[in-house]
């Protein structure tokens, strides 16, 4: 009755974690992507799940809540889906969209697309080459093979992570990082915006009154194809008419132009939003958080730093012996080792939040610059494959 309950519990919060990734997705995340497959979405969301789900458990198992026998059981099934959908499931899905956006493999896509799976399986098995993860008591394919791997580009993603969230954190919260931004500096951006849009405007109507001219006067039946129609309207011009060659070019200069103006802009105004937003209380409280989590980063690298260098192991961290001081300078009655657990452990959640949150921001504006109808696809799989590997 007891296991029924627990994976009652397990099955409704995998259900809620499954709708909040679909909406997280849909809402906020990729809002302004082209993403038409819900194929992919659904693999998103199921991604997303499963991953909190593993989180949960891990919290469980601190706190002890369920039975163990159902922690074991359910931990063992999100484990062997977890491996499934970011060995199998997601890689093979990438490089089908992949050979589904070259037009010359698009009739062989499906067998294009096992062959970079193929190529994918050979490099993530020799990834296991450098450490001792071969081991005769397991099988080729057995979990432990399998998560060996996983952990190895989990821990390097992690790594990252860290180093990530180390610089960001104090660069997104902290004022100090701030720059002065003024009204003055946002209305001359602007005003440059609008005279490359005007230049635009311009010389489009020049563009589209010099077809109509030729057009009117039969020019643009009797005018050359292919090599000749370039090299006649690179070398000689219609008379009375502008030459549409270098007219293009100029806009797709200005146009270039004013995406970056338009982005500056943008960024100008985000400047100036952080600006107001860190006077008040809230944002006081997280520069103040910004200085404090810097700090703990710093005495965490140096520790690290000289642990390893003196051969050292670490028997406190600053969390504990923070509180050991405070304890014994105030003469209170606490349990130092039980509090000192948990307080840790919700310092590295917040921290692990944080740079998550800061990582995927990133990640959303740098894609947000390079996606496209046809590489959207792609790039959340990318996604759901970096937060599987966490």
């Amino acid at each position: 009755m007891s296991f029924l309950i627990d994976s009652s519990i397990m099955i409704t919060s995998q259900i809620f974690f499954f709708g909040f990734g679909w909406l997280f997705f849909m809402r906020q995340l990729f809002k302004d992507y082209e993403v038409r497959q819900y194929v992919v979405q659904v693999i998103f969301s199921v991604t997303f799940a499963f991953s909190c789900t593993m989180f949960e458990l891990i919290i469980f198992e601190i706190l002890g809540v369920l039975n163990s026998s159902s922690r074991y059981f359910h931990w063992k099934v999100n484990l062997c889906v977890i491996l499934l959908v970011l060995v199998f499931t997601v890689p093979f899905y990438i490089g089908y969209f992949i050979v589904s956006n070259i037009r010359l493999l698009h009739k062989q896509r499906l067998l294009f697309s096992c062959l970079l799976w193929l190529t994918f399986m050979y490099f993530f098995w020799k990834l296991g080459d450098p450490f001792p993860i071969l081991s005769p008591k397991h099988g080729i394919l057995s979990i432990e093979q399998l998560i060996s791997r996983v952990g190895v580009i989990g821990v390097t993603l992690m790594a990252l992570l860290s180093g990530f969230g180390a610089v960001n954190c104090p660069y997104t919260y902290m004022s100090y990082f701030l720059r002065n931004v003024t009204d003055t500096d946002i209305l001359a951006l602007e005003r440059r915006l609008l005279q490359t849009m005007d230049m635009i405007i311009s010389k489009k109507k020049r563009m589209a009154m010099t077809r109509r001219t030729m057009f009117q006067k039969g020019e643009v039946h009797n005018r050359p194809s292919g090599f000749w129609r370039m090299i006649k309207s690179v070398t000689t011009s219609a008379p009375g008419s502008e030459n549409l060659t270098l007219i293009q070019q100029e806009v797709d200069a200005l146009e270039e132009l004013s995406r970056q103006l338009f982005l500056e802009t943008a960024d100008l105004y985000a400047t100036k939003e952080r600006i107001e937003y860190s006077k008040t209380f809230k944002g006081k409280y997280f520069n103040f958080l910004g200085y404090f989590f810097s700090i703990y980063c710093v005495w965490k690298i140096f520790m690290a730093t000289i642990n390893i260098v003196f051969d050292r192991v670490g028997k406190t961290d600053p969390v504990t012996r923070g509180i050991e001081i405070t304890v014994n300078y105030l003469g209170i009655q606490f349990d130092v080792k039980f509090w000192s657990q948990h307080i840790s452990f919700i310092l590295v959640g917040i921290i692990i939040v944080t740079s998550i949150r800061g990582l995927l921001i990133t990640l959303t504006k740098f894609f947000y610059a390079i996606s496209s109808s046809k590489s959207s696809n792609v790039i959340v799989l990318l996604l759901a494959q970096i937060m599987h590997s966490e």
